[in-house]
């Protein structure tokens, strides 16, 4: 029982390294892409990739990394996504071209999204039902610091440091988690069914394009290539339903839909991604671009939310397991529509500390919604389906974070040119230096994107509002199955 208990400990401390390294470069680029960009003499068409690649390959990839995950080992799958990641992060730091830091972030996506997928699943293996949301909360902890972190080391680091740090600090860290993970982490079991690779080539391609698609339509508007990208994304998800349908061992067991707590918590976590994450976005074009303070001064304001989240995220997790998932994942998003609405009265003038209570209280809101969601959705999930079911929430928050992004750029750079837009978004246009009334046209743009998000938020609470009620997890445990042969 010793070793049970510390074995559920290692595990979950891998896995908060994990979510803790994938958050920290999903925002790191940020800040320090102005400087990336002129270091490398490249335009920023191209270099804004850096950070949108990251976006695309774990929105894509996350599903059927964790079914890969089911087949060959949660825990050993888990691991080689750290050695992927480690290895991307130290390419990217000796990256000679835009084009070439570009592909290798592509690289050390892939093993964000193997981390991503596998990292529920992981944490269903190790510890019970009554236990997952404490373990939950958690993992939201390790989220919203890296994001912190993620902000602070990205402005820090370009600001005082070489920018190449901001990649190789990963590797020293991936080192570790990578021993512990190999020392502690034991697969309890693995899928005995085969890959099914046609759904797997049929969703990455409906992913790719669609996605792809929908980036390209924010960054230069619509057009007949672009639409068609994600007209024909869309138009594969019908042959890749049919085949589901059929395939002896499917990427995404369809029955899973019939459970209505199951699809419900997904289309809440889908929805509550592309509402939320484009509030950041916003705030950070209008601290930048409206109130014309430094990317790294803008950001800071932002950190107390994370700070909070952080703090409270495994409390609130705690409460979920006692209280279940409807209530609490609910009251969360109403505190996010609460903020979202306080936000959307700034002013050209608004004091920009502003930011920090309300901050506050959406960072409150999402410590009772992340674990609490999480934990309904791996509830439902059957043994054999851990990293399937994980991979799938993880791929519905990941295209909702591409979405936030099309959506904060394509509705608030309606009032400027798009490359205006994505400047104001990189901290490198200040609008209060630009004659006429551009910086009150853009206010509005914000301000229409705000009332979208929390239109979107508003339907995420009734969805997740909508959900059966979940009693609190038994706790009684289930014996535990034998760890598979290697």
């Amino acid at each position: 029982m010793a070793f049970a208990m510390e074995e559920s400990r290692a595990a979950l401390l891998v896995v908060v390294i994990g979510t803790l390294m994938a958050a920290v470069d999903s925002t790191i680029m940020i800040l320090a892409l102005p400087t990336v960009g002129r270091e490398l003499h490249s335009d920023l068409s191209t270099i804004i990739w850096a950070i949108l690649i990251y976006f695309l390959v774990t929105a894509v990839l996350t599903t059927q990394m964790g079914r890969i995950g089911d087949i060959f080992g949660r825990s050993r799958f888990y691991n080689a996504g750290f050695v992927v990641f480690t290895v991307g992060s130290f390419l990217c730091g000796i990256a000679p071209e835009a084009i070439t830091l570009v592909t290798f972030r592509a690289l050390q996506a892939l093993g964000g999204a193997m981390l991503l997928a596998n990292g529920g699943a992981v944490i269903s293996d190790h510890f019970p039902e009554h236990r997952r949301g404490y373990a939950f909360g958690y993992t939201t902890f390790g989220w919203s610091v890296g994001a912190v972190l993620g902000i602070l080391l990205g402005g820090l680091i370009t600001t005082y440091f070489d920018w190449r740090l901001i990649f190789f600090i990963n590797v020293p860290i991936g080192v570790f988690a990578v021993v512990v993970g190999y020392l502690y982490l034991r697969d309890k079991e693995r899928t005995q069914a085969k890959l099914d690779l046609p759904g797997f080539a049929l969703l990455t391609v409906a992913l790719t394009l669609s996605s792809y698609g929908a980036i390209e339509m924010a960054s230069y508007g619509v057009t007949a290539e672009y639409l068609g990208l994600v007209l024909a994304g869309i138009a594969t998800l019908a042959p890749f339903l049919w085949w589901e349908k059929r395939a002896p061992s499917p990427t995404i067991d369809l029955s899973y839909f019939q459970d209505r707590l199951m699809s419900y918590s997904l289309l809440s976590a889908f929805l509550q991604g592309i509402g939320f994450l484009s509030v950041v976005f916003l705030l950070t074009m209008y601290l930048q671009g409206i109130l014309g303070l430094s990317p790294l001064a803008a950001s800071l304001l932002l950190v107390p939310g994370y700070v909070i989240t952080s703090l409270f995220a495994p409390y609130m997790g705690r409460f979920s397991d006692k209280l279940g998932a409807r209530i609490m994942a609910t009251t969360g998003i109403v505190f996010m529509i609460v903020g979202v609405a306080a936000y959307s009265l700034f002013s050209l003038s608004t004091n920009p500390y502003w930011v920090v209570p309300i901050s506050l209280v959406t960072g409150f809101g999402g410590a009772m919604y992340w674990p609490a969601n999480n934990s309904a959705i791996m509830r439902q999930a059957r043994r054999g389906s851990y990293g399937s079911i994980s991979g799938l929430r993880s791929t519905l928050t990941g295209i909702g974070s591409l979405l936030s992004f099309v959506l904060s750029i394509a509705i608030a750079g309606l009032s400027v040119p798009r490359y205006v837009a994505f400047e104001i978004f990189l901290g490198t246009t200040n609008l209060r230096n630009i004659p006429g009334n551009v910086a009150a046209s853009f206010l509005l743009g914000i301000h229409a994107a705000l009332l979208v998000s929390g239109a979107i938020l508003v339907v995420a609470a009734i969805v997740s509002y909508a959900r059966p009620h979940t009693p609190a997890a038994p706790k009684k445990e289930a014996p535990e199955a034998q760890p598979s042969p290697p």
